[in-house]
């Protein structure tokens, strides 16, 4: 992997993550509010399941090249 992964990457994220706010400001402020309201072990597990998700879906990805 090189910085130009990494950067294409990172960039990637940005455009997903300014989606829905771009899209719906006030639903994601809603969804926010929700998220903001659980509970700490609930919001880690949802982490862990994010990041696992993410190393699969890279693992499928890089084995493919």
């Amino acid at each position: 992997m090189d910085w130009n992964d990494f950067l294409t990457g990172l960039a990637l994220y940005l455009v997903l993550e300014g989606i829905l706010p771009f899209l719906s400001p006030e639903g994601w402020r809603r969804s926010m509010s929700l998220i903001a309201g659980l509970p700490a072990r609930q919001l880690r597990i949802f982490g862990l399941a994010s990041m696992l998700a993410g190393v699969v879906l890279l693992a499928f990805v890089r084995s493919g090249s």
